[in-house]
């Protein structure tokens, strides 16, 4: 397994468990000569520079924003707020927040050599079709390994600019090793990384300007709705905005501070925005193929970005050759992607299953951003590209929640909800939400919305109120359609339940059959 993050870890236990001898290989939390990680460490991405570490920034900075700020809820429920409140120890939270990181790190090595995983750390570069060396990070003692099967699962890095001045930047791995809080911050990107890190960094009280190439954030993937109101959260409460702008420079001030050089559109002179203590590109990920010497491994092939070609079993080419995550070309950068595919592959190549993969639709996602977003399934625009306009129906609500019920209008931070539904059983393909909450909301309703839902079964399910989540099962014409009742699923002769389900109240019946059948053998073993 080369690769010990996410997706890597997933499959080594995995495969262990059932048996297999598994040899694990890890760069290890290695750095250039310039100081820039050129490996995570032991989890890989998401533990040390990832998932992880940025929540719990995004605690601290929506812990903040809840007691000062444009949107502070604090005082409106009479609770007193010193002035030295908000006040952030940028030290003390760095040294707490990787001290949780390290715990993770020799979780990660215990669980590895609990499940008889030898574990090797070092630089991976294939030799042959299937042997590796490694050259230890720690000595550069270099070691062959040879086996029937070989995972790549290595993941990705930030991707940096080629422009003059680059090197005065940092990358969304450099976020994590800030000593002190920057007064004052470029973010350059539209993406998810981007709106995360600029959101933080307001929240925690620097002075942030998000500079991005496009009208808006977030162009790719999400709801047009979902768009227009984290812009409109954006431009009210959240950093300063600078669309259309295409960085083309960074210059190093007298004073120390960092000058960014943006053109603003064609035919425009360049623009300069100076007195940056830190300037964050966040303009995208790519993936670690570079370097693996995979022109020694016949078959294995990548795409325009340099992502490994897998099929939806994660097969290269090559035979006995897998690869899966961030490195690969399936198109979703996310943990839990890149451990249930390692997982699944475990179950496939050592459990005895040849069919366990997963599926790559229907995939929940949650971004981090002031507010959060939680999103799965198709967008608007996709469904009616899928399925045709007259067959696509929208419900969709934007409000601001109970949370900001004692704060000015202009202070109220709003939560947008959307149904996707398809016609004519209104099964939901898509469900959209932004606003506090949406990202522990969106796992429950994922599980629906997999499982088939329709508008019935979400009208069919009681609300639990005052909660935000009730509007997505109350959506107005609740049990109404065209001025008649329509009974609920559990009630309705054929309305509601997608075809091969079994609908609650045969559930119900079945359990009381399986019921029955266990009590009457329980019974006849005791006599």
């Amino acid at each position: 397994m080369l690769g010990g993050g996410s997706g890597g870890s997933a499959c080594a236990r995995r495969a262990a468990g059932y048996g297999a001898k598994v040899c694990l290989i890890d760069k290890g939390p290695t750095r250039d000569a310039a100081g820039h990680r050129t490996g995570a460490g032991f989890g890989g991405t998401c533990v040390n520079v990832g998932c992880v570490p940025k929540k719990l920034m995004y605690f601290a900075a929506s812990t903040r924003e809840q007691v000062v700020g444009h949107v502070e809820v604090a005082s409106g429920y009479g609770i007193g707020v010193p002035k030295a409140a908000g006040t952030v120890d940028w030290p003390m939270l760095k040294a707490r927040r990787d001290a949780y990181v390290a715990k993770l790190n020799v979780g990660y090595a215990n669980n590895w050599t609990k499940a008889g995983i030898e574990i090797l750390t070092g630089e991976a570069t294939f030799v042959g079709p299937k042997t590796v060396r490694i050259v230890a990070s720690a000595d550069g003692v270099e070691t062959l390994v040879t086996a029937p099967k070989v995972l790549i699962a290595v993941g990705g890095i930030p991707a940096m600019p080629q422009l003059p001045g680059a090197e005065l930047a940092i990358s969304s791995d450099g976020f994590f090793d800030l000593e002190q809080q920057p007064k004052k911050v470029a973010v350059v990107g539209a993406g998810y990384i981007a709106v995360e890190m600029a959101g933080i960094l307001h929240g925690l009280g620097s002075e942030v300007h998000l500079f991005f190439r496009g009208d808006t954030v977030m162009r790719r993937g999400f709801d047009p709705f979902i768009v227009e109101t984290l812009m409109n959260e954006l431009k009210s409460h959240g950093p300063h905005l600078h669309p259309n702008c295409t960085p083309t420079a960074l210059r190093k001030a007298k004073d120390g501070t960092t000058t960014l050089v943006v053109a603003e559109g064609k035919g425009t002179p360049a623009a300069e925005y100076a007195g940056f203590d830190c300037v964050l590109m966040a303009i995208g990920r790519e993936p670690l193929t570079a370097s693996l010497g995979l022109e020694k491994v016949p078959g294995v092939t990548l795409n325009t970005g340099g992502y490994i070609e897998v099929d939806q079993y994660e097969n290269t080419g090559a035979d006995g050759v897998y690869s899966l995550g961030d490195v690969t070309s399936t198109g979703y950068e996310l943990t839990p992607v890149a451990i249930a595919a390692g997982r699944r592959l475990g179950d496939r190549l050592f459990g005895g299953e040849p069919k366990a993969r997963i599926d790559y639709s229907t995939i929940a996602t949650v971004v981090f951003s002031h507010p959060p977003i939680g999103t799965i399934g198709l967008t608007e625009p996709q469904a009616r590209e899928e399925y045709g306009d007259t067959n696509i129906k929208v419900k969709q609500s934007r409000f601001a929640s109970m949370l900001y019920a004692f704060n000015g209008d202009e202070a109220k931070v709003k939560t947008g909800l959307k149904l996707v539904l398809r016609l004519p059983e209104e099964t939901v393909v898509g469900l959209h939400c932004i606003g506090p909450c949406s990202d522990e909301m969106l796992q429950g309703f994922a599980v629906a919305v997999r499982m088939g839902a329709t508008r019935h079964d979400f009208e069919a399910s009681m609300a639990i109120h005052p909660t935000i989540a009730e509007e997505f099962v109350t959506f107005g014409g609740w049990g109404q359609r065209d001025e008649k009742p329509v009974l609920p699923p559990y009630l309705g002769a054929g309305q509601g339940a997608p075809k091969g389900r079994m609908r609650p109240a045969a559930v119900f019946s079945a359990g009381l059959i399986a019921g029955a059948l266990v009590a009457s053998i329980s019974m006849a073993v005791r006599r």
